[in-house]
């Protein structure tokens, strides 16, 4: 259940976090991979592309353009890359998975908008690339640092409630006992 409440969580963040791009999507998609349904993958995968047509199309007004093919593929890699992880309880392993899915989606789809821009906001030249991309650096920090809070949250909150369903029937236990 708590993989799809916060694929929903996030989903709902980033209508609401639109000036500061500090969403959790990348984080939810990881969780779920990690600890969702394999067979229910396409769930959080189309949910995700239909905000980006609702946002793009109706809230920002700009059309759906065939970099956003790169950015549901980089959805679907991001899913993947939570099955790896399983249910690993490694902090090392599970903020890596998160760092790395940040900085993926930097290069990737950063590039698909210089390479989609056809000239009109950023020259195809290699100027043009490096300016495009010194232009995401400020989003770039709100999101890798996003990403890290809430996959460090969403991976956290199973084990605090595992831990507290544990102390409360060691203390079952012990009353039981006396």
């Amino acid at each position: 259940m708590l993989p799809y409440i916060f694929l929903l969580l996030a989903l709902g963040l980033r209508f609401v976090s639109m000036p500061i791009s500090f969403t959790s999507v990348s984080a939810a998609l990881l969780f779920f991979g990690a600890r969702g349904s394999r067979r229910h993958a396409w769930i959080p995968l189309t949910l995700s592309a239909i905000a980006d047509v609702v946002l793009t199309k109706y809230i920002y007004g700009y059309p759906v353009t065939w970099d956003h093919l790169v950015t549901w593929a980089w959805y679907a890699g991001v899913l993947g890359l939570g099955m790896l992880l399983g249910n690993t309880k490694s902090p090392v392993r599970i903020g890596g998975a998160s760092l790395f899915s940040s900085v993926v989606f930097f290069v990737v789809s950063n590039f698909a908008v210089w390479a989609s821009s056809l000239g009109t906001m950023y020259p195809r030249t290699l100027a043009g690339l490096a300016t495009c991309y010194d232009a995401a650096i400020p989003f770039f920090r709100h999101n890798v640092t996003a990403d890290l809070v809430f996959t460090a949250i969403f991976f956290s909150i199973p084990i605090l409630l595992h831990s507290t369903q544990e102390d409360r029937w060691a203390k079952e236990k012990a009353r039981a006992r006396r």
